[in-house]
């Protein structure tokens, strides 16, 4: 089959330059569509930065409806759900109370496993191919436990998940924690270890893969949104746009939360809901740490980046609402002087709140695949907390799935038709 097609990428986010470049690299010629303006915020730019093979779990995890229906009561809980009457966030939440099952559980992990690690692979690769300007550290990461009850817990769940599925879990004391990372007292009873995680800084990744983009002849639109979509045939041919209509062979769906909007005219549900995370990162901290950390029973990550150190976390299925919830900024402020005893509310003096919004599937898969009823349209969204993990294997694969070759990586549970 020619590799001389070209190809519309809808979303310059991570993922979505991610899949320009493989498809570039790949012979195809193309086109990226992107809402906002070159350099302007994005989901991912304030994230923890992680490159997680350890989260093999995915959010539709058994006892989540349980744990979900108290969280929703309180707007300061970790996973909170805005009470609301729409019908699309109903739609997903039974999806994601069918999907919460050790069935599930056990089928996802072994594909969540190979599509981070082999996209882990990939990140090394484009490092040494940027002169790692991104930051690409391979440092592990940290699941810190404040109880032995939850370390209990890890150790026969989450920990024995990851090592079945070939992704290293140790579990450690609180001393051979502080071997690891003597940069902060913890008040910890202990901690999972996943010494295969990294972390890049999301801020330097996107320009550093717009500069190899504009090496490989990609084109940009920049500030330009998607009005609707032409088909004839069971095949797109033609997206209209603010900068007019363009056309392609090949499109590719890399929209994030956006995406189900991107392509309702079309017809096409994608269940998905927008997950707002928010993050605080402050400038030249008091502390030293080399390794990024999750606080479990807070779920907040901690990741150090160059000379700041970020606190991130939450997840708040609430829609498109460009709001901040001091409730929820002031949750990570508490977990951090939890664990990190030392630390203190004065360390996030002056710290502005990062808010972006993560693609939640409802069964915590991504949506990767073509679509049945559009030939040519590939979807590259829903990845939820793990888009930046996932962009290079994502943009990897679909590249090999618009070259017609067979897929490197499993994608039985991945399609964007499996919820009909």
């Amino acid at each position: 089959m020619s590799t001389s097609r070209s190809v519309i990428v809808c979303g310059g986010g991570i993922v979505g330059l991610c899949t320009a470049h493989y498809l570039a690299k790949g012979g195809f010629a193309v086109t990226v569509i992107e809402r906002n303006a070159e350099g302007a915020d994005s989901c991912a730019q304030g994230s923890a930065g992680y490159v997680s093979p350890s989260h093999v779990e995915p959010i539709s995890a058994p006892g989540m409806v349980w744990q979900g229906l108290k969280w929703m009561t309180s707007s300061r809980s970790p996973f909170y759900i805005k009470p609301r009457l729409d019908p699309e966030l109903m739609r997903w939440g039974w999806l994601f109370a069918r999907n919460c099952t050790e069935e599930h559980r056990r089928r996802a992990a072994p594909v969540l496993a190979q599509h981070c690690l082999e996209s882990r692979k990939l990140f090394v690769e484009l490092a040494a191919q940027t002169g790692n300007s991104f930051e690409f550290e391979a440092q592990g990461l940290f699941n810190l436990c404040k109880t032995p009850e939850k370390l209990a817990a890890y150790e026969k769940g989450l920990a024995a998940l990851a090592n079945s599925v070939g992704v290293e879990a140790k579990i450690l004391t609180p001393q051979q924690v502080a071997q690891l990372e003597p940069g902060a007292r913890m008040d910890i009873a202990g901690a999972v270890y996943f010494p295969i995680d990294a972390h890049i800084s999301p801020r330097k990744f996107i320009p550093a893969m717009v500069a190899l983009l504009q090496q490989q002849g990609v084109k940009f639109h920049w500030a330009t949104s998607v009005y609707g979509w032409r088909s004839e045939g069971g095949r797109v041919t033609g997206v209209s746009t603010s900068a007019g209509e363009l056309t392609a062979d090949e499109y590719v769906l890399a929209t994030g939360s956006w995406a189900p909007e991107t392509i309702r005219d079309l017809g096409l549900r994608l269940p998905m809901q927008a997950g707002k995370g928010y993050s605080l990162t402050i400038e030249r901290p008091r502390f030293n740490l080399k390794k990024p950390m999750i606080l479990s029973e807070r779920r907040v990550a901690v990741t150090p980046m160059g000379d700041t150190l970020r606190f991130g976390g939450t997840m708040e299925i609430a829609g498109h609402v460009d709001r901040v919830r001091p409730e929820r900024i002031e949750q990570i402020k508490a977990a951090a002087q939890i664990y990190f005893p030392e630390m203190s509310a004065a360390d996030f003096n002056g710290v502005q709140p990062w808010f972006g919004y993560r693609p939640v599937s409802p069964d915590g898969m991504p949506y990767i695949g073509r679509f049945a009823r559009q030939a040519n349209l590939t979807a590259a969204c829903g990845h939820a907390m793990l888009g930046i993990t996932l962009a290079p294997i994502t943009g990897h694969v679909v590249s090999e799935l618009l070259a017609g070759k067979k897929p490197s990586v499993d994608l039985l549970l991945t399609s964007p038709d499996r919820f009909g």
